[in-house]
């Protein structure tokens, strides 16, 4: 049967055999047109049939460029961090045509260039940039999101095995008992950066990077927390002695950038790493346990909103900046006096067990 459309969910597919003089010249497609409408998927099969019987009549498309991974890397403009992972990649696929990459061997390359790191490093450094690097090709090409499935809980329990590690430490969310001994031993305006990130959860970069003059309206009672990760600028309302705390901080520039009001921050530090010597410091003076920023803050905030004051999900998302509720719930709530709570359950559930039925579970002697 000839190439045709159907629906598939939110984008049409087409199905068939290309033909020339009725007779198929392909192998059955079963494939993704890339269209979210049947015209623009019957547009799809029409040039993919005109395409296939030109090659069948006069051999391979000299007009159709093979593109190779390390042609499209140099297509997309990578961050420093990004390029940097790249490089190793591209020496191993980069004489590869994209079209020739398949997500196995895409996965493959994190236990060859990275054999004694987690799943976790093998994702962030190679499943990542490769995956958006063919993406920002198809984007332009076919459309077709290029997708690796990520690597299973046994591979990382195999991997953390084989070499006798379970990866970063876990560190527990910040609270506000944390953050009241921190700030006792803080100065001033390293307390109000862990305030402000645990309160709005911000991240680090994103509170660094603050501007006391456009980033504060005291008039309107509103901080802006810039935007990060794809998502705009965030204003949000705050209670009278946080943002009291905030406007009272002195104007301030990193330390060696030129004194332009451009350049003023509001915590007058120049990068996220800028406060971590300080940071330190504060937790050890204060003998409570060294929580870095992200798990003192955006973890704080998470933990703190859905699970110990049980905010309306949504709205603890909408302020946090979360567009996404399931990596809120997935990733920024955590299990927390688990034993103690489970024991309280089980009891209030056996005394009113016991209640009803009128029996014991523990017979008197």
């Amino acid at each position: 049967m000839p190439l045709e459309p159907y629906p598939r969910g939110a984008v049409w597919w087409a199905r068939g055999r290309v033909e020339y003089n009725g007779a198929p010249i392909t192998e059955y497609y079963r494939c993704s047109t890339g269209a979210s409408e049947e015209p623009g998927a019957w547009d799809w099969c029409r040039a993919e049939e005109q395409r296939v019987i030109r090659i069948h009549l006069l051999g391979e498309d000299p007009e159709e460029k093979i593109i190779t991974f390390a042609e499209a890397v140099l297509q997309y403009e990578a961050k420093p961090k990004e390029a940097a992972y790249l490089v190793p990649i591209t020496k191993e696929i980069g004489s590869i045509p994209i079209h020739e990459l398949s997500p196995k061997v895409v996965r493959e390359l994190g236990p060859k260039l990275y054999p004694n790191c987690s799943t976790d490093t093998w994702t962030r450094q190679v499943v990542t940039p490769v995956r958006a690097v063919l993406n920002n090709i198809n984007d332009s090409e076919s459309g077709i999101a290029f997708r690796v499935r990520g690597y299973t809980q046994k591979e990382k329990v195999a991997q953390d095995n084989k070499r006798k590690s379970t990866g970063r430490k876990k560190y527990p969310p910040g609270s506000w008992e944390w953050l009241l001994k921190f700030r006792e031993h803080a100065p001033p305006r390293l307390g109000a950066l862990a305030l402000l990130m645990f309160v709005t959860g911000a991240r680090i970069s994103q509170a660094v990077s603050m501007h006391p003059r456009k980033h504060i309206n005291k008039a309107k009672g509103m901080i802006c927390i810039p935007g990060a990760k794809g998502h705009g600028d965030r204003w949000l309302r705050v209670p009278d002695e946080i943002l009291s705390e905030l406007t009272a901080l002195p104007e301030v520039y990193p330390r060696d950038w030129p004194r332009k009001p451009e350049n003023l921050r509001l915590f007058g530090y120049a990068d996220r790493g800028g406060p971590r010597k300080l940071w330190n410091k504060a937790c050890e003076d204060a003998g409570i346990e060294q929580i870095p920023f992200h798990p003192a803050g955006r973890h704080g905030f998470g933990q703190e909103m859905n699970v110990r004051e049980r905010v309306d999900e949504k709205a603890a998302g909408a302020f946090g900046g979360w567009s996404d509720l399931n990596l809120m719930r997935n990733t920024y709530t955590h299990a927390e006096d688990a034993e103690i709570k489970i024991n309280q359950a089980l009891r209030r559930g056996l005394l009113k067990a016991e209640r009803k039925t009128r029996l014991k579970l523990r017979k008197e002697p």
